[in-house]
């Protein structure tokens, strides 16, 4: 068995947790970001989330219906 440095598992969780997104896989996509971050934590890299501008274009989604249902 091959064994992966941390930052080549860092690498790996981004790209499938990208992967498990782009083919509507949105469980999956939950488990590998958050391996993600858990990695990132974990080996003191303090690289900048790569998921986060996805997290604010999805909040501000909802937040335009919120508003429009309030009207």
């Amino acid at each position: 068995m091959e064994k992966k440095t941390l930052e080549e598992a860092l690498n790996e969780a981004e790209v499938k947790a990208w992967a498990a997104l782009a083919n509507y896989k949105f469980m999956m996509f939950g488990y590998w970001a958050a391996i993600w971050v858990h990695l990132n934590k974990l080996g003191e890299f303090k690289r900048p989330n790569p998921f986060h501008p996805l997290v604010e274009l999805a909040g501000n989604i909802r937040w335009e219906q919120v508003k429009s249902l309030a009207r």
